[in-house]
């Protein structure tokens, strides 16, 4: 398996399609790619009908993918705010690359029909493949599919994104082959010697202590160990130092553990989400995600050095655990929130993944929500970092 990245700053869209070709040419030989992935800045809309073709003329390779970006990532670097183009390939041996597209009045109704999805995609659960999806925000709920993917593939990985750069709908392009698609959602299934192991650093860190949802109404919080809901928080915010009250009244979520089975909880853990609403004459917290009676959740704080520390540990922790196996290849799909708008500079989380990974082909995007497992689970998430790292099944 050879993996291979580059990005292009170049104004001028056939010039920076050649300038990142060019790059993967030197990095792959001769040798043909089996998958190619573009991801193209806004600076190019009006000409985004023209990325397959001209990818196609400069690159060799079997299956294209990729989508409009807000910015893109590419060679390791992140490019935000300015024209970019990212290309990155990968030579597969040994690994079979199903494309497929969806529009949303393909989705079985229910979303959770085992036969239907391996229709949709075309391969069937024996054969155990992962995915790379990206999603248009505008026509396309990916929540639905990602519940029929995960019961049609339960193990299976889900990494990608929710293509970004327009800004109403039918202004994101999808590319697929030599199709330009303006709404649903694309993906490639691999399957083969390959595996795709992911890390989806949320960016926050707990405050308080982990509590049980002791009543609660699909995304409405009344209690919390028995008592009011609000009334725990106003509590909790009390107890805080003067800069984490601030955070807390800008940057509070609620962090909900996916796993029933633990009893001690760790970065990765918890699915975070929003804190849409409180009603304090009623005691309620109103979040952005259907809650359970009884599962256990605990309120996160997110600011850009809790994100720092976030992904810097979680990458670290995946060096521990492979050794001295690095990934082949790894996908970034970053939200439109980090970046230069979260840390005010450029590169940030691709320098932290160089500092815990080393020199692995990155390429990716930053999105307008970022797809990706927590606790056995696909999501899609927000202010999020979501890797895809590819190796060898049989390592």
């Amino acid at each position: 398996m050879h993996w291979a990245s580059a990005v292009s700053v170049e104004p001028f869209l056939d010039a920076a399609v050649e300038d990142a070709a060019a790059a993967l040419r030197a990095q792959l030989g001769s040798t043909r790619a089996d998958l190619a992935m573009v991801f193209v800045s806004a600076h190019h809309s009006a000409e985004m009908a023209r990325v397959p073709r001209l990818v196609a003329s400069a690159l060799a390779a079997d299956v294209l993918i990729g989508c409009s970006a807000g910015g893109v990532i590419g060679g390791g670097r992140e490019i935000e705010q300015r024209p970019g183009l990212s290309l990155t390939a990968a030579v597969l041996p040994q690994v079979r690359v199903f494309p497929f597209h969806v529009d949303i009045a393909a989705v079985p109704p229910g979303g959770d029909q085992p036969g239907a999805w391996e229709r949709i995609v075309g391969v069937p659960a024996a054969q155990h493949p992962d995915f790379v999806l990206l999603s248009d925000p505008f026509t396309f709920d990916p929540e639905p599919l990602l519940r029929g993917l995960d019961a049609a593939y339960p193990g299976a990985q889900k990494i990608g994104g929710l293509a970004s750069g327009g800004q109403e709908r039918e202004s994101n392009a999808l590319f697929l082959g030599q199709d330009v698609h303006r709404s649903g959602l694309i993906g490639v299934a691999l399957t083969g010697d390959i595996r795709v192991e992911t890390i989806v650093a949320q960016g926050c860190r707990p405050i308080g202590h982990p509590m049980f949802a002791t009543k609660c109404q699909e995304n409405v919080l009344w209690e919390l160990d028995g008592r009011q809901a609000v009334h725990v928080l106003q509590e909790l915010y009390e107890g805080l130092d003067p800069a984490d009250q601030e955070l807390a009244r800008q940057s509070l979520f609620l962090g909900i553990v996916m796993n029933d089975n633990q009893h001690e909880y760790r970065l990765g853990d918890f699915l975070i989400r929003n804190i849409a609403g409180m009603d304090p004459a009623r005691g309620a917290i109103a979040v952005g995600a259907m809650l359970r009676e009884n599962s256990v959740v605990q309120f996160h704080l997110r600011d850009a050095k809790t994100s720092a520390d976030d992904l810097e540990s979680l990458l670290r922790c995946y060096r521990a655990d492979r050794g001295a196996t690095l990934p082949r290849g790894a996908l970034l799909f970053s939200c439109l929130g980090r970046g230069m708008y979260l840390y005010g500079r450029p590169d940030h989380d691709t320098e932290a993944f160089r500092r815990q990974l080393g020199n692995v082909p990155l390429g990716g995007f930053f999105c307008n929500g970022e797809i990706g497992p927590v606790g056995g689970t696909t999501f899609v998430h927000g202010y999020t970092s979501a890797f895809g790292l590819f190796r060898d099944r049989t390592e």
